[in-house]
């Protein structure tokens, strides 16, 4: 073992692709606050009893811990930051009028990892929306998701839909099974496990066909539920979706449930042609106050380094060689037009060894 080596699911980002991921940071941060996200800076460890109840239905088990030597009180590092937004809503802004919008971003450690998913720390860029989880809300929170996205660049984007409590709702009406079978029948419509699903409960079957493109599989959706328990989400999902036609690929999967054990009524995935996996997710949740009271979010995070792996970030690294000599004004002027100067040091240096596109020779930009 060497000092040079890190622990498996740590990185160095190096250049050009850490100046990517920041561009990319900056220019989703300025497009959420263009909608009145202003940005909120978590710490990065906090009590663990604190991060673990915040979120109604979330585990902590997902976080990594350690005993703080100066309180004795156990400490866990974020692997989230939604959490966090949720108790600087319920507590430091507790008396902000609402909804409160708040942005952010920064490191997350994980606790594990997965074999498709090895990394354990990642850089995390979201909105939360707090207050409300009302359609006007998700509406403008999955807008402000793409824009985001498309203001940092990345093209070719598509939106997944899910219902997270669908289960729940028909359980507890039109489709009763026992309590004790929900969690299975869960994870065979998970994993679209159509003999699974009918050793459980035959009648949810149809749920199984109802994935796919937004509008074949929402039509079918509201055929199953002949009903009505769906009514009020589905109309809100058509609405929800209606603003996005066009503009980015829609599909639904209402029993998608992986990643979205906390969300409540809407969960929504997104991806971006050539990434491998996720580059987003965001939904509707459940905040919880001090006391027990409850709060209504909706929000979403954004996963940089996925973005920038696959190249839809820009990596762009023009850059302009000032030899030995040049008038610091002549510089400055370069600078002040958008370039990226690299200034020689020593009579010996030259563009290449400084790995610049371009060399300034009689005050103007010439490719090398």
């Amino acid at each position: 073992m060497t000092t040079a080596l890190l622990p498996t699911g740590f990185r160095d980002r190096l250049p050009p692709f850490a100046d990517a991921a920041a561009r990319l940071e900056a220019a989703a941060l300025a497009a959420a606050y263009a909608y009145g996200y202003e940005r909120a800076d978590p710490a990065l460890a906090e009590f663990e009893a604190g991060l673990a109840g915040r979120l109604k239905s979330a585990r902590a088990q997902d976080a990594v811990r350690f005993v703080d030597p100066v309180s004795q009180a156990t400490l866990a590092i974020r692997p989230d930051m939604t959490a966090q937004i949720g108790r600087i809503a319920a507590t430091r802004m507790a008396h902000h009028p609402r909804p409160v919008r708040l942005s952010y971003a920064g490191p997350v450690l994980k606790l594990r990892a997965s074999q498709l998913a090895p990394e354990r720390e990642l850089r995390q860029i979201g909105c939360e929306l707090i207050g409300l989880d009302t359609v006007a809300a998700a509406r403008e929170v999955v807008e402000v998701a793409v824009a985001a996205l498309e203001a940092a660049g990345v093209t070719d984007i598509s939106i997944d839909f899910t219902l997270p409590d669908l289960i729940d709702v028909l359980a507890g009406g039109p489709f009763p099974i026992d309590a004790a079978q929900i969690d299975a029948l869960r994870d065979r419509l998970d994993a679209k496990d159509a003999g699974g699903v009918a050793a459980i409960a035959p009648a949810y079957l149809p749920l199984i066909e109802a994935a796919g493109p937004f509008e074949t599989a929402h039509d079918r959706l509201c055929a199953f539920d002949a009903r009505g328990a769906l009514t009020s989400r589905l109309d809100a999902l058509w609405k929800i979706a209606d603003g996005l036609k066009g503009r980015v690929a829609l599909t639904l999967d209402p029993t998608e449930r992986h990643g979205f054990e906390y969300q409540s009524w809407l969960g929504f995935s997104i991806f971006a042609g050539g990434v491998r996996g996720e580059i987003g997710r965001g939904g509707t949740y459940t905040i919880m106050h001090e006391g027990g009271a409850e709060e209504s979010a909706v929000g979403f995070s954004l996963y940089a380094d996925a973005i920038v792996a696959a190249g839809l970030a820009e990596v762009d690294r023009l850059r302009l060689f000032v030899p030995v000599g040049t008038a610091p004004v002549t510089a400055a002027a370069m600078r002040a037009a958008g370039w990226v100067t690299v200034a020689a040091l020593e009579a010996g240096d030259t563009p290449e060894a400084q790995l610049c596109t371009h060399v300034l020779a009689e005050g103007e930009a010439r490719a090398v």
